[in-house]
């Protein structure tokens, strides 16, 4: 099994090309970085610098390895540098980079997610997922006229303007804006509910009967940690949204051919009416999409008057990396699903039983190669919403990321995160990450317990 160096630098001298390059590029980005987490402000770090990565392994620049749970947030569900992604690319490549114009890649990997996901007739690929959501809101609202959007607590659709908002708990309050710069009269078409709720979407639905566009949820909860839909919580989202002729949107862009070939609406049974991709569609590269029903995706320019567009919509690179991605999935009667089951399960009950070892209070949920791991107080509690989530112990986290840091294995930096498995990570890989979770849950338990500050739902995106 492959490590850092033994016996182990000083921190300092382990990551001081990191250090250094992390202190260079705060000259020229805010933070040092293009997306907040990444700055590790959360876990009381610096951030390590990748040069590189290989299965279900990175490389920083000063030479040290370390099992990755990270995975770009998902989208590497084959492990970093996979033969047969590369593979495409390259042969896409040498016909060019982008045209600008229709190619047949595109068609084949339309064609592979309508076949795939019950709730797509037909789809329009994008280039992030927060532009999906923004374009799907758009739709909605054009479609039913109606102006306000119902979201849950804790999920993430992207920092679009209507979607950027948190509030209490309370079943039906308005929104109010989570960063300079999102106007108020926009944030206040969105209306909170918490996730599991079903009793408050009710509420939402017949207070503003009419004037709701759609509901919007992640089906499988994944920025808050990863938390779980309740038996039937999903089948009852459905039935109010018919009930009220309200739209159900699925936010699948972490989900999506993640938790299963058909996403979470095919794994659960619930089928939306819109659906947002991305992550695994795009294979590594940036990609997303945005589908549903016939008679409401016939509304997109330029077969009807709502208008979207993107030069790099459709790339060709990102169609031959998503493209290869979803072929290998598929490959011999889904096995590798099979084998991301087997290895999640592996570490979730590795991780569980070492916890309840060192003294450290914990509750894991998984959902296929999605984890949540949470520091809560009293081992085992339920989390069922982001209540519940920021009830945990960030400084335990804290703790329990910079020993599994030093050990050789890279979490996502921030407590509000999932794990991500990849068929890449091997009995090596998770035998090294067990062995340095022990030593990690102990430093967990001997800090001090205390939950989470309140904090917007949005700030580790």
């Amino acid at each position: 099994m492959t490590a850092n160096p033994a016996p182990a630098a000083p921190p300092a001298e382990r990551y001081a090309r990191s250090a250094a390059s992390h202190a260079e590029a705060k000259r020229y980005m805010p933070g040092g970085v293009n997306s907040p987490v990444r700055a590790y402000r959360a876990v009381g770090r610096e951030p390590v610098t990748i040069r590189s990565g290989a299965g279900a392994w990175v490389t920083d620049v000063d030479g040290n390895r370390y099992v990755d749970y990270v995975g770009s947030y998902g989208p590497l569900i084959l492990g970093h540098a996979a033969p047969q992604v590369l593979a495409a690319v390259g042969e896409a490549m040498r016909n060019g980079t982008t045209f600008g114009m229709p190619t047949e890649a595109e068609t084949r990997l339309a064609r592979t997610v309508v076949d795939a996901v019950p709730g797509v007739d037909v789809v329009r690929f994008v280039n992030s997922g927060t532009e999906a959501a923004m374009s799907a809101l758009r739709l909605a609202r054009a479609a039913t006229g109606g102006h306000r959007v119902i979201k849950c607590i804790g999920c993430y659709h992207g920092h679009t303007d209507a979607m950027l908002v948190s509030a209490g708990s309370a079943a039906t309050s308005l929104g109010v804006p989570s960063s300079p710069g999102v106007p108020a009269a926009v944030a206040a078409s969105t209306l909170l509910v918490p996730f599991n709720d079903l009793d408050a979407v009710e509420r939402a639905m017949a207070t503003h009967r009419g004037e709701i566009a759609c509901m919007a949820v992640e089906p499988i909860a994944g920025n808050m940690g990863l938390v779980p839909p309740a038996p039937g919580y999903l089948q009852g989202l459905r039935a109010l949204c018919d009930r009220f002729g309200v739209p159900l949107l699925f936010d699948e862009v972490m989900t999506g051919f993640r938790v299963d070939h058909g996403c979470a609406q095919g794994l659960y049974g619930v089928t939306p009416d819109l659906t947002c991709l991305g992550k695994v569609v795009g294979g590594g590269l940036p990609c997303a999409a945005y589908g549903g029903r016939e008679e409401l995706m016939r509304q997109v320019a330029p077969d009807g008057p709502v208008y979207q567009a993107g030069t790099l919509s459709g790339n060709p690179l990102a169609m031959a990396a998503g493209q290869a991605q979803l072929d290998a999935l598929a490959a011999d009667g889904f096995a590798a699903y099979r084998r991301l089951e087997a290895a999640s399960a592996r570490l979730e009950e590795g991780l569980r039983g070492l916890a309840a070892d060192a003294g450290c209070p914990l509750t894991t949920t998984r959902v296929g190669s999605m984890l949540g791991v949470f520091f809560v107080e009293e081992d085992g509690s339920p989390v069922r919403d982001y209540a519940d989530a920021t009830a945990q112990s960030t400084r335990r986290y804290a703790a329990f990321f910079g020993a599994m840091l030093d050990a050789g294995v890279i979490l996502a930096p921030a407590a509000f995160e999932c794990w991500f498995v990849s068929t890449a990570h091997d009995d090596e890989a998770i035998e090294h990450t067990l062995a340095a979770a022990g030593p990690a849950f102990a430093a967990a338990a001997a800090t001090p317990f205390r939950s989470a500050e309140v904090r917007s739902p949005e700030a580790d995106a």
